[in-house]
């Protein structure tokens, strides 16, 4: 899917009603939807446990906290693009806190000029993202498959004093004759032998 076609869940976290208008308003709905707005770090915590959003849009500073822990913790830990809003007199200070985690820093007040461009790459990012994770899912299912085609080996070389070379082509030629996976003949080979 082209990023043209992908639509984009934004969760909004401010407790300015002039500003969460503003930026809804900004947002075309074809490409931002949903779009949630909370008013604190706590409804935004319970938010992302109930659903996962690509875009989290921080207004600081916020009733319960400033905003920044919040941007840094969710860039660290969750694959989703982070930009905060910080008023123009903190923008060097709170860059410097958050830059190295990938927040995305904007001064306000900003013209909807800012905003769209930086929504757009925030969103570049978040395909970056979602690339890096699916080739981490690939890596780490191999890296399964691999352990596990490994401990059928050994369960082959203790109970058949086989060579490693000779398990692993029965364990190819278990697959190849059961139209199977190798990680399956694997498991089956495993759940044989304990």
């Amino acid at each position: 899917m082209s990023s043209k076609e992908q639509v984009y869940s934004v969760l909004i976290v401010s407790n300015s009603e002039k500003f969460n208008t503003s930026l809804q308003n900004a947002l075309p709905a074809g490409k931002y939807l949903p779009v949630k707005v909370v008013s604190g770090v706590g409804a935004a915590k319970r938010e992302l446990l109930e659903r996962g959003y690509d875009i989290v849009i921080i207004n600081t500073p916020l009733p319960d906290d400033y905003g920044t822990r919040l941007a840094i913790d969710l860039s660290s830990e969750i694959g989703i693009g982070v930009m905060l809003f910080v008023k123009s007199e903190n923008f060097d200070e709170v860059y410097d806190q958050v830059t190295d985690y990938g927040v995305l820093t904007v001064s306000k007040p900003a013209s909807g000029q800012i905003v769209l461009q930086s929504m757009l790459l925030l969103c570049a990012t978040r395909e970056r993202l979602r690339r890096m994770e699916q080739k981490t899912a690939s890596l780490e299912e191999k890296m399964e498959e691999i352990r596990l085609v490994n401990r059928a080996k050994w369960a082959l070389i203790n109970e058949f004093g086989m060579n490693e070379s000779e398990a692993h082509k029965y364990i190819e030629r278990k697959a190849m004759n059961g139209c199977i996976t190798k990680r399956r003949a694997a498991e089956e080979i495993i759940n044989k032998y304990k």
